[in-house]
């Protein structure tokens, strides 16, 4: 089961880039220095946070600081709606990184959004859901087929193809 849930960490960046849910600027309040490693430490100091507050299995970063609740949302096996969690999320919420926990979507990501789930619809994904507003991309709580013998496998297909579609349609290209 871990194995299969390993694709779908990458899957869940993948989707946190297409959706545009994380903020653009990295207003750390650093002066001018590398504003990478800054947001590197702060998500660094905050997964120390959640696993000292009881979520043991919270991840690290990846090497550019990137952390998002969708990639901890659908990449684990954590469940986010626990009473252990959200007591976490509210002791570490100070040392939360910018884009965490996403954003609100612009009309244009929006857009995007939709076809990218119309993508993953046409690649055999047949039950994935438009996305809310305010909810990840990607939930495989929400995707019943994701359960079934080979709906990892065939969802994982899907978001390779429809992510390297729609990445360029927000200015994504190359990453």
């Amino acid at each position: 089961m871990r194995r299969t849930l390993r694709p779908l960490a990458g899957l869940a960046m993948l989707a946190v880039i297409v959706a545009g849910c994380s903020s653009t600027s990295a207003g750390t309040g650093s002066s001018g220095g590398n504003s990478t490693a800054s947001t590197h430490e702060k998500a660094v100091r905050f997964a120390e946070c959640m696993r000292a507050n009881g979520v043991s299995a919270f991840p690290d970063p990846n090497a550019s600081g990137e952390l998002t609740i969708d990639a901890v949302a659908n990449g684990s096996s954590l469940d986010t709606g626990s009473a252990a969690f959200k007591q976490a999320m509210s002791a570490c919420k100070e040392l939360e990184p910018p884009g965490f926990t996403g954003g609100k979507v612009t009309p244009q990501q929006r857009t995007v959004r939709l076809k990218f789930a119309q993508c993953i619809r046409d690649n055999g994904v047949k039950d994935f859901p438009d996305p809310t507003p305010d909810g990840p991309l990607v939930d495989t709580n929400r995707i019943p087929s994701a359960a079934t013998e080979g709906g990892m496998s065939i969802l994982n297909a899907a978001m390779h193809k429809c992510g390297a579609i729609y990445s360029g349609e927000l200015g994504l290209k190359g990453q």
